[in-house]
């Protein structure tokens, strides 16, 4: 059986988690702390960051992007990509969005750890954050059949529900649903999706110092 270490909040992780449920792979579940120096993160992934799928090999396959593109190769059935090419891109070009909505969070989340946080650097993020959204809405808005791309539930979904649920975790003062009514319609849809209601974030006690 595979094993996924994982952080509670981490929308990286979930993504994971969602599609292991989506396809009906069994795995269990390790939730870390990276930060905190019990963790076994390293053990399996050099560059020492979270999600790791750990194979019954003891092999660690890292890094969110390529762990779904692994699991797409490895157990293509039910299939989270697309037909076509250009519909591939189109969800690909979803993932990067969403993705780069949570990276800037991240950022964020961080600065606001220093002692003097940069108000130009924390302002920055936020542009990039509400730029995301803001395309991710536009999507919403063309969406055929309640899904982002190929009017099916995909890769495209799982990678933007995950991130505008992690907003509620790290960056709750931006009310992105109030502005985008067609966007919060979408994330309500996937919420209640038993893949998205099994994987709730939540925030996690960091009570070793972020290095």
């Amino acid at each position: 059986m595979y094993q996924l270490i994982s952080a509670t909040p981490s929308p990286y992780a979930r993504k994971v988690r969602i599609a292991l449920i989506e396809k009906g792979i069994p795995f269990e579940l390790r939730t870390e702390v990276p930060w905190h120096g019990d963790t076994a993160t390293p053990a399996y992934n050099p560059l020492q960051k979270l999600p790791v799928l750990v194979l019954p090999s003891g092999a660690g396959i890292y890094e969110s992007r390529f762990i779904l593109e692994w699991l797409e190769v490895k157990h293509p059935e039910p299939p989270l990509l697309p037909d076509t090419k250009e519909d591939v891109l189109a969800a690909r070009q979803v993932e990067v969005i969403a993705d780069g909505i949570c990276d800037a969070v991240v950022l964020l989340f961080f600065e606001r750890q220093r002692e003097a946080p940069s108000e130009p650097w924390i302002a920055r993020q936020r542009r990039k954050v509400e730029g995301g959204v803001r395309a991710l809405a536009e999507r919403a808005e063309a969406a055929d059949g309640g899904f982002l791309v190929a009017g099916r539930f995909g890769l495209a979904d799982i990678a933007a529900g995950t991130a505008l649920r992690y907003l509620a975790v790290r960056f709750a003062e931006f009310d992105w649903a109030a502005e985008y009514p067609a966007l919060a319609a979408m994330s309500a849809r996937l919420e209640s999706r038993p893949s998205f209601a099994a994987t709730t974030p939540v925030p996690q006690a960091i009570t070793e110092k972020v290095v």
